[in-house]
């Protein structure tokens, strides 16, 4: 019994220091994280090089209204709100786009509409790189790329959400290159709250939302 409570007390306090740790982090302690939320979010950004570094829809947390938008000027903000006021839709042009769309929303439904679309560009990016798969349903269901994909299967988004529609909008104006945020080269990103390793080998090109993107 007294090993017992021993081991739990053991367990308590390592919690504890975890938990300390990553509040001492003003900006995780201004944007109210928790320490639950930042071990589980981004499982994979710490891996290889190739690993995109990605959000867990599980949590569908939108923390990076509170984010910074670096590099990209405000006319774009307003002139990619008109364009996805004009191209919100349900239903997607085919396949391809279903996948896309499905990234954006997984991935970005809680970030500014900028890097909604610059999680877009760097599906496209990798597509169209000859580094990876060459389409962009094979570069989302790539293993160990992004996490909310399981097996190879994309989980059932919401559809009749206002975030669905916004992300099939997103993808339709990637798709077209109707707005350009990243140059092509853009290919890996990561937030902003963690440090993989690959980071530091990376040029970084900017940083919107909590999404810091490398090429």
């Amino acid at each position: 019994m007294l090993q017992a409570l021993r081991a739990a007390g053991f367990a308590a306090a390592a919690f504890l220091v975890a938990t300390v740790t990553l509040w001492s982090d003003p900006l995780l302690a201004a944007q109210g994280y928790s320490p639950a939320v930042a071990a589980f979010q981004h499982a994979v950004a710490g891996g290889d090089i190739s690993d995109i570094g990605l959000n867990d829809p599980s949590l569908g947390l939108g923390f990076a209204r509170q984010a910074p938008v670096s590099g990209i000027g405000p006319a774009a903000g307003v002139g990619l709100a008109s364009l996805i006021a004009a191209q919100g839709a349900i239903e997607t042009a085919d396949r391809e786009q279903d996948c896309l769309a499905n990234a954006v929303y997984f991935e970005a439904r809680g970030e500014p509409i900028e890097g909604q679309l610059a999680v877009a560009e760097v599906v496209l990016n990798r597509a169209n790189s000859g580094r990876y798969p060459g389409t962009i349903c094979e570069v989302v269901t790539q293993p160990a790329q992004f996490s909310f994909v399981r097996r190879g299967v994309i989980p059932q988004a919401d559809r009749a959400s206002e975030a669905w529609r916004k992300a099939v909008a997103v993808a339709r104006i990637a798709q077209n290159r109707a707005m350009r945020l990243l140059p092509d080269n853009v290919l890996w990103y990561h937030a902003n709250y963690v440090s993989p390793s690959w980071g530091r080998r990376l040029a970084r090109n900017t940083q919107i939302g909590l999404h810091i993107f490398y090429s």
